[in-house]
């Protein structure tokens, strides 16, 4: 029996995390389309939404998983967090102009309650001070 491959992009289970590429895809083409001037996106920006197709696809919450900003696990390396920070700090606001229902939504999503990660079994060792106690 070979193996199956769902494709990410296409599964119905993934919806929010799709929504969420989604709109990184728009911020970023819109951010490239302005700050570096050419007929596609450069090198730079495709890393950039490579990276972040990446790390949604393995997101430890699932589709359950809030707003990247919001989130309790940073997946994301320091340089890459920052690059995607500028990205949305310009392209944000210009968001709601340009493309309002994926604008709206990315606001509505990051006000919902931030899901909790279980330890998985893993007990959480006693300190000095918690046998004080």
């Amino acid at each position: 029996m070979a193996d199956q491959y769902i494709e990410f992009t296409t599964d119905k289970r993934f919806v929010k995390r799709v929504r969420e590429l989604k709109t990184i895809e728009v911020m970023t083409r819109m951010y490239c389309a302005h700050h570096h001037p050419g007929p596609a996106l450069c090198a730079e920006c495709t890393d950039l939404m490579d990276y972040a197709k990446r790390r949604l696809e393995r997101c430890v919450f699932g589709d359950a998983k809030p707003n990247c900003a919001k989130c309790t696990v940073h997946c994301y390396t320091a340089d890459m967090r920052e690059r995607v920070r500028v990205v949305m700090r310009w392209a944000g606001p210009r968001m709601l102009l340009r493309h309002p229902i994926l604008g709206i939504t990315h606001l509505i999503a990051d006000h919902k309650p931030i899901p909790v990660l279980r330890n998985h079994g893993k007990a959480k060792k006693a300190t000095n001070e918690d046998v004080q106690e």
